[in-house]
């Protein structure tokens, strides 16, 4: 998997005559690989809508935006749940006039994976400035090829590809550092009863009869 971001490579000499070496080639026999992940600070954001229902039909639903605008939801899965009250209501429990909250709870975790690779062997054959031949424990040999300007650590000296001689014995550690971020979200869906109408006027009272004139 190649980095999205930032590829960062550091090579580290191990050892007496060891060398430091970058590996151009994919490399699997002798090759350990480990792996750790390193978490940064996560951050939230939170953004909130409201809407009011205006229509349900069948899973179809239509509801007014705040900023008055009609939004039209098709095809509604039946699994959708609103908390209404403490109630899990459905699409087909949704009445014109409910007022609909959606809360969205976005959490961003940077994160990097750093990934070492490392080789040991006795330098088989060097061809410079270009690949080296590792004879490696197992008894077979792998070719390296050298990227332009690599520098070699050689009992504490820094020398290029020409320094390598046959029969040195080679340790070399690539680290490759990763960035990525991870991002999760988390959504709520809450509402609200419409208001109850209005109670209806009370009834008038009969009429008192007006008090006889003389």
């Amino acid at each position: 998997m190649k980095p999205r971001n930032l590829w960062k490579t550091r090579w580290l000499a191990l050892g007496a005559g060891t060398i430091s070496l970058a590996f151009a080639i994919s490399i699997t026999a002798q090759v350990q690989t480990d792996t750790s992940v390193s978490h940064g600070p996560a951050s939230k954001t939170v953004t909130v809508e409201k809407a009011q229902v205006v229509a349900v039909l069948g899973n179809d639903l239509v509801v007014k935006m705040d900023d008055g605008s009609l939004r039209h939801f098709a095809n509604v899965p039946e699994s959708t749940r609103v908390d209404v009250d403490g109630k899990q209501l459905g699409i087909h429990d949704l009445k014109p006039g409910m007022t609909l909250q959606r809360t969205i709870t976005t959490t961003t975790t940077p994160k990097v994976i750093t990934t070492t690779q490392s080789v040991t062997g006795k330098v088989w054959y060097v061809q410079p400035p270009s690949s080296v031949i590792l004879r490696l424990d197992d008894g077979t040999n792998q070719k390296f090829s050298i990227p332009k300007g690599q520098q070699f650590n050689v009992n504490g000296q820094m020398v290029d590809a020409w320094g390598l001689k046959k029969g040195m014995m080679v340790s070399a550690t690539k680290v490759v550092e990763e960035p990525v971020t991870v991002v999760a979200e988390k959504r709520k869906l809450t509402g609200t009863m419409p208001p109850p109408p209005p109670a209806p006027p009370a009834p008038a009272g009969p009429r008192s009869a007006a008090a006889p004139t003389r």
